[in-house]
């Protein structure tokens, strides 16, 4: 038991100082390279550079939280091999530990700090990406600004416009922008409302916008008359490019903002495709990360005397890599063919476990 202990101090120590270290870099380059971009658009409104500044800030730990997988994976791969090259891997296996017991201490010293990870990607990641993006927003544009929840405000002429949620989707001619629950509110010469426009959609295509299911009120005097129509032409200035930067993409929300989305939109009979990947991806990112790092392990006692440091390093990236390309394409199936995409979230995870169970049972 004291053997185990200090076996499993040991690779902690080893394993996590690793981790930390690619982990900050690999979060400080993408957080480099954002602000390189954000420069760019520095002078657009009242965009300053201290503002692009604090964008960035604020965007780290959702950053953070984004790149703690590859990072557990490479790191893992780094404290293994500088074990394995000072020889002391090679001592624990000549002391009797099996591959699996060390593979396991490696997946002790990350659990705790996946879940903090994960304290941080349902708080601070989410929280501080809506702050960046609507500070990013209300300086480069006047006119537009996000509302408490993620809510669209805009300024178009005289009207002022309100989308409750917002999305893009990618399509040949270029991002295409949808609103949801919007309502327009049109304003006289004199500053009173004149109309008043509810719709269930709002959509951007042909370079026109289009409302549909609309119900539409004018106000005149003391008197209000309503009309209803499938869909209407909606003539406005709002830039669909603008209004593309300005959305959280859903990646970005909590766990628990995915799930009020979700059920909003089924509630309205919408597609909620897009968000219910975000919602299972948020729910087994511990299991993918834990078992990308556990499989990728083994790798290191393949070169226990000969080193192989940048070996071990490229087959880790690799097999990040190809694991990232594997689930995005069965998770993406699974949303064209209408699979269970909690089903299609874990099958990665679990064919990855099913082979690491049959290479400890042969090799370990």
């Amino acid at each position: 038991m004291m053997l185990f202990k200090k076996v499993d101090k040991l690779v902690a120590l080893s394993v996590l100082g690793s981790v930390l270290l690619a982990w900050g870099f690999l979060v400080g380059l993408d957080a480099l390279n954002a602000f390189i971009s954000e420069v760019n658009d520095v002078g657009t409104g009242q965009y300053t550079l201290s503002k692009a500044v604090v964008y960035v800030l604020l965007t780290v730990p959702r950053r953070s939280y984004q790149f703690f997988g590859y990072s557990a994976l490479i790191g893992g791969l780094l404290g293994m091999g500088t074990l394995a090259t000072s020889g002391e891997l090679t001592a624990l296996r000549a002391a009797g530990l099996s591959k699996l017991r060390i593979c396991l201490s490696v997946i002790f010293a990350l659990t705790a700090l996946t879940a903090l990870v994960m304290l941080l990607g349902e708080t601070i990641g989410p929280r501080g990406e809506q702050k960046a993006e609507a500070l990013a927003m209300t300086a480069k544009a006047k006119d537009v600004t996000i509302g408490k929840g993620g809510s669209l405000w805009a300024r178009d002429g005289a009207n002022v416009i309100n989308a409750k949620h917002g999305r893009t989707r990618a399509t040949k001619n270029g991002p295409s922008v949808e609103l949801q629950d919007v309502r327009v509110f049109e304003f006289t010469a004199q500053g009173q409302l004149g109309a008043l426009s509810l719709a269930k959609t709002a959509t951007h295509s042909g370079g026109e916008w289009s409302l549909h299911d609309v119900r539409r009120t004018e106000f005149s005097g003391g008197a209000a008359a309503s009309t209803t129509q499938a869909q209407t032409q909606w003539k406005s200035a709002l830039d669909p490019k603008v209004l593309a930067v300005s959305m959280i993409h859903p990646e970005y929300l909590s766990a628990s903002d995915l799930s009020r989305n979700i059920d909003y939109m089924q509630r309205n009979r919408q597609d909620a495709s897009s968000y219910q990947i975000a919602y299972w991806g948020r729910i087994f990112y511990p299991l993918n990360v834990l078992v990308l790092a556990f499989c990728a392990v083994p790798f290191a006692f393949g070169a226990l005397r000969t080193g192989g440091l940048g070996k071990r390093l490229f087959i880790g990236m690799a097999l990040a890599i190809s694991y990232y390309f594997f689930q995005h394409a069965v998770v993406s199936m699974g949303a064209v063919y209408n699979f269970n995409l909690a089903l299609a979230n874990a099958l990665p995870s679990l064919l990855l476990a099913a082979l690491a169970f049959v290479y400890f049972r042969r090799y370990a």
